[in-house]
């Protein structure tokens, strides 16, 4: 289910990223391909004809207001996961930065409904355990496809597990409103990206390969990446 995060997290990135560069192919991150290529097609399908349309129906028939809104309190979930990397990673800005949006988001933002952080300029961290462990020199390893979850490294993937306890949902006893929490999470999180998938071009397999690992060097290292083009 998580899965959509990161494609999300690449269509984003994507115009950013891929715009100064020839996206070439990264055989040798890439050593699994022939293993993770059906994976996608799997996780593929599905978002075909699940969770797109699911998506699609959303933000057909919610208000923009309020499809907004939701939006926003997932992102200030989020940030308990983002102020735990920033201290992780010894980054005392980011982590005020985002303690303080933690605090005006949940009050005054109505347990962050709206984002009057942003409003007030304190602009939001991305963060999560893999970037932390790449900030402390663990190698990526090679590309891995996870089915539900999506684009991933060999250090990413267990890391997943690690920034789980920054969510609420582990914390829920009750399994019909932890369940209805996930589902809408992953919904909200595939409507804000109908738009952007149209990005995408080429192979989408490769696309999306080469999109996921430059954004997460760009991550890692807070963007101080070369142009090797």
């Amino acid at each position: 289910m998580r899965w959509s995060h990161r494609l999300a997290q690449l269509c984003v990135c994507s115009s950013v990223l891929l715009a100064p560069f020839a996206v070439q192919a990264a055989t040798q991150e890439d050593p699994w391909e022939s293993i993770n290529r059906p994976i996608y097609k799997f996780n593929d399908v599905l978002d075909t004809y699940g969770l797109k349309p699911l998506a699609k129906g959303y933000q057909a028939i919610t208000p923009q207001f309020l499809e907004d809104g939701i939006h926003n309190m997932f992102r200030n979930v989020g940030d308990v996961g983002n102020l735990a990397n920033d201290v992780f990673q010894l980054k005392p800005q980011a982590a005020g930065v985002d303690t303080a949006r933690l605090i005006f988001n949940t009050t005054f933002g109505l347990l962050g409904f709206f984002d009057v952080g942003t409003q007030m300029g304190l602009q939001r961290n991305d963060e999560d355990f893999g970037q932390t462990l790449g900030y402390w020199g663990v190698p990526s390893g090679p590309y891995l496809m996870l089915p539900f979850f999506g684009p991933s490294t060999l250090r990413d993937a267990p890391a997943k597990y690690v920034d789980s306890y920054g969510e609420p949902y582990r914390y829920m006893d009750h399994v019909p409103s932890r369940n209805m929490a996930i589902g809408m999470d992953v919904i909200d999180t595939r409507a804000s990206l109908l738009s952007a998938e149209k990005l995408i071009n080429g192979d989408k397999y490769v696309f999306i390969r080469n999109a996921y690992l430059q954004n997460r060097e760009f991550k890692v290292k807070d963007g101080q990446v070369e142009d090797d083009f």
